[in-house]
């Protein structure tokens, strides 16, 4: 018989953040199959917040325990000036994948992005993380005036982003 250890999906409570040099972000661009455009983005800050649970009360009611879930942060700045916000954070059924629903912000417009990251490894104080999104073009220009240069054509971006909260 063998015994199989789960992941947990989030290090203790707490505030974690990026070292410099310790994250790395980019944007590409699609039209159809091709790469049209592949920039790195200058991540200039991101964090990680674990509310503290408590585990004295037998049942949490729904806000209570929305409180209790890690909030992502992600702050980039050149091509895509640009703040992402996890608003829920739900760990998949295999332990090692996260499902945010997020608000990407541009130019104070708050845009709905489905990023997934994938928990590369969490330790006591330490927590790896890659993750991709993809964006409509067309939708995020249109809600946030956001415009790639003009010799670029497309029809989607994949935002990747990976950092390393200590």
């Amino acid at each position: 018989m063998t015994t199989v250890t789960l992941l947990t999906v989030s290090p203790p409570p707490g505030r974690y953040a990026v070292a410099p040099g310790r994250s790395f972000a980019e944007l590409t661009a699609y039209y159809g199959p091709l790469a049209t455009l592949r920039r790195r983005v200058t991540l200039t800050g991101a964090s990680l917040t674990v509310p503290e649970t408590e585990s004295g009360s037998g049942s949490m009611s729904q806000s209570e325990s929305a409180d209790a879930r890690p909030v992502f942060r992600f702050d980039l700045a050149g091509t895509m000036k640009a703040s992402l916000v996890s608003e829920h954070v739900e760990p998949l059924a295999d332990g090692r994948h996260l499902q945010l629903i997020a608000d990407l912000d541009v130019r104070g417009v708050a845009f709905p992005v489905l990023l997934r990251l994938r928990v590369v490894r969490c330790a006591e104080r330490r927590m790896l993380v890659v993750g991709s999104a993809r964006l409509p073009y067309r939708l995020l220009r249109r809600a946030t005036g956001f415009r790639l240069p003009w010799p670029r054509p497309a029809t989607r971006l994949r935002l990747l982003l990976a950092a390393e909260f200590a």
